[in-house]
């Protein structure tokens, strides 16, 4: 059964999502929506159908107009990849109760704050690197170096010992999975992480200490301004998103400058390109394997044409966004002196990420270390992709020198 609109358009739901895992091309797909003005109507595996936003302006109104909730996505049965539904967590909620505990936890991530960590973040590059080049190559860039650097930076700002790097990488992994873990399998695994979290937080409530994990529980006992759980919520939310991201897009980022050469060779004749190269991998490297998080229309909104219902969800493609021709001259091109590219890689709105200071000083530093110390630096055997994940990237990535 077919659905066509007063325009002659077919709503007939298509199945979604479209990139592919290996590798870091933008599905095919995505070229007519954006070539054409409006939504696309999309299945996924679970949930209900909901709108796919591909424009750039389009997907900046979705994430960033209050008549959108993320909220909302609690009542019904949203669009997702996996059978479980995530809603716990700062992406499940909207202002007020989001601004309060989001207030909280800004103040150890904004630009002033986390730029002192520099030195520290461009010491533990060196040192990774120092022990890659010892072992000798070929060496898996993910294991002895892209996860480490994130892992080590969000451990130590929020309390977290990182030798049980092990454990809590399976718990988060499963919490960005998109495979067959059932609903329960998944829960299973929340509640895991959330036990591990506990017995840290109670830890740091005897033994207290000067980093991020202390001041949220100052703030819960003596301010109560979050309730334990939340408390608890917020500390998983922090460790997963804080490491998980910027883990896949280092090795991204240079795969993607292996595959444009002359980029790579201007990046390192001229090292001062780094800050807004970094800004053009962002925008140029689609890292998730689909849109996510669908936010809810509150009431009847209009968005490029298409008019969106009360109780409709859309999905913003964020990857297809910033490849949009409307926005960016040449998008499909990367070019580490493209100025000024306001890209949507860390969202847009009251969901705009965190952590994006600290972000981006880690891919800067990892970037620049890497290349500066490897003149040679090239893959050194076939690279092994994650599968069935939120986000796209190398699982294990030879490199040699």
């Amino acid at each position: 059964m077919t659905a066509i609109d007063e325009h002659g358009r077919d709503h007939t739901p298509v199945p979604y999502p479209f990139n592919e895992p290996e590798g870091l091309d933008l599905a095919e797909d995505y070229g007519p929506a954006l070539e054409r003005p409006g939504l696309l109507r999309v299945r996924m595996a679970y949930g209900e159908p909901g709108w796919l936003a591909t424009r750039y302006a389009d997907a900046r109104l979705v994430l960033g107009d209050r008549r959108f909730s993320r909220a909302d996505a609690a009542r019904h049965d949203e669009p997702r990849q996996s059978e479980a539904q995530q809603n716990s967590g700062l992406l499940s909620m909207d202002p007020p109760e989001h601004t309060r505990l989001r207030t909280l936890v800004a103040k150890a991530f904004t630009v002033h704050r986390v730029e002192k960590l520099r030195p520290q973040v461009r010491e533990l590059t060196h040192g990774f690197l120092d022990e890659m080049e010892a072992m000798g190559p070929p060496a898996d860039l993910v294991e002895h170096y892209a996860l480490p650097i994130p892992v080590a930076v969000i451990c130590r700002l929020l309390g977290v010992p990182e030798e049980d790097r092990p454990r809590f990488r399976v718990w988060s992994d499963a919490a960005l999975s998109t495979s067959s873990l059932t609903a329960e399998e998944f829960f299973r695994n929340q509640e895991e992480l959330r036990a591990y979290m506990a017995a840290l937080i109670e830890d740091h409530r005897k033994h207290p200490r000067p980093d991020l994990m202390t001041g949220l529980i100052e703030a819960r006992d003596t301010g109560d301004r979050l309730s334990e759980l939340e408390l608890v919520d917020l500390c998983v939310g922090i460790l997963v998103a804080g490491h998980e991201t910027t883990a896949s897009q280092i090795p991204n980022f240079l795969y993607a400058l292996l595959e444009h050469p002359d980029q790579l060779k201007l990046l390192r004749e001229r090292p001062e390109l780094m800050a807004g190269a970094v800004e053009e991998l962002l925008r140029f490297v689609p890292l998730g394997s689909g849109a996510a998080f669908p936010r809810y229309a509150k009431e009847d909104v209009e968005v490029g044409g298409t008019l969106v219902r009360a109780g409709e969800p859309v999905l913003v493609a964020v990857g297809a966004a910033n490849r949009d021709a409307l926005r960016f001259d040449a998008p499909g091109t990367l070019d580490v002196t493209r100025a000024g590219v306001q890209h949507l890689g860390f969202g847009h709105g009251v969901h705009h990420c965190l952590g994006a200071p600290l972000a981006r000083l880690e891919l800067q530093e990892a970037l620049q270390a890497l290349i500066g110390r490897f003149p040679d630096l090239h893959l050194a055997g076939d690279v092994v992709w994650k599968n069935q994940m939120l986000v796209r990237g190398p699982r294990e990535m030879p490199v040699g020198w």
